[in-house]
């Protein structure tokens, strides 16, 4: 319960600059599959650990994951 608490903090924090309902979109897919960005964060964390800028880590990751990201977005 906490941790679903400082997950939807982390969301509500990291999308403050994008229009409210795309703020939704995000935080109601977190809310879906939380283990699935659990694990995106992870790896990007990794990424970013052996030198590679956010950006470019957070891209590799997001096409590894592009399947699962479309399938959860397109149930919304």
């Amino acid at each position: 319960m906490i941790k679903e608490f400082l997950l939807k903090q982390a969301v509500k924090h990291g999308t403050k600059n994008l229009p409210k309902e795309q703020q939704e979109m995000l935080a109601k897919a977190v809310e879906k599959d939380p283990k699935l960005f659990e694990k995106i964060a992870t790896e990007i964390d990794a990424l970013k650990k052996q030198g590679k800028p956010e950006m470019y880590a957070a891209l590799d990751v997001m096409k590894k994951y592009q399947k699962e990201l479309q399938t959860l977005f397109g149930k919304q």
